[in-house]
């Protein structure tokens, strides 16, 4: 992939990579995107090589291993993807994230209220806090992080069920997560069956 933008500096060219890198103004960008590609190359025992001249331009190479040639067979999901109707909180501050989570859950039943805005999600949370069934909210955002988002919402309502998104974090873990009193911890980029599953466990936690 080329484009004939102004091209990345050579003192930054071996930091692109880097999780919370980025040379935009703070709040217009997180620097997980390529964090986040990179990481996915990497599970998939590829390699990305960089070529970039300041002011003409990028060219990113992405190489992946050969794969076997083996026979493909059609595989029948045996279980249907777990839905529901229940209320959902959703809060992610890219909009294009934050619209495919939408459509993904809307999709499999639930009743979506989404924001980009973790301020405005703990200001509508504080006023209607019996609206929502689950709140799911993505770590790293401008306002306020996730797990300070989930924080807040835990002291406004204790027993909210609530499952954080993120593509890297060093900040927060699993175990970390958990012990705040957030219910599941999802990596991005999230899977729409991982997604149902664990919206669905988390749900039906509460009528154990």
């Amino acid at each position: 992939m080329s484009d004939t933008g102004q091209g990345i500096a050579t003192d930054n060219i071996d930091r692109i990579f880097d999780p919370y890198f980025t040379t935009k103004e703070v709040g217009k960008g997180s620097g997980l995107g390529l964090a986040v590609v990179h990481g996915i190359v990497k599970r998939h025992n590829g390699m990305i090589a960089v070529e970039s001249k300041p002011a003409e331009g990028t060219t990113f190479n992405v190489f992946f291993p050969k794969a076997k040639e083996v026979e493909q067979q059609a595989i029948k999901e045996i279980n249907p993807l777990p839905t529901g109707n229940e209320r959902i909180l959703l809060v992610d501050d890219e909009t294009s994230v934050v619209n495919i989570i939408k459509q993904l859950l809307e999709r499999l039943g639930y009743q979506v209220t989404a924001k980009n805005s973790s301020k405005e999600t703990l200001e509508l949370f504080s006023v209607q806090p019996d609206a929502f069934d689950l709140s799911i909210t993505d770590q790293t955002m401008p306002e306020m992080t996730g797990e300070q988002l989930a924080k807040e919402l835990l002291d406004l309502k204790p027993e909210v069920l609530i499952i954080l998104c993120t593509g890297y974090s060093s900040d927060i873990d699993d175990e970390k997560a958990k012990a705040i009193g957030i219910r599941e911890f999802i990596m991005k980029p999230v899977d729409k069956k991982e997604l149902a599953i664990t919206v669905r466990r988390v749900l039906d936690t509460q009528k154990l």
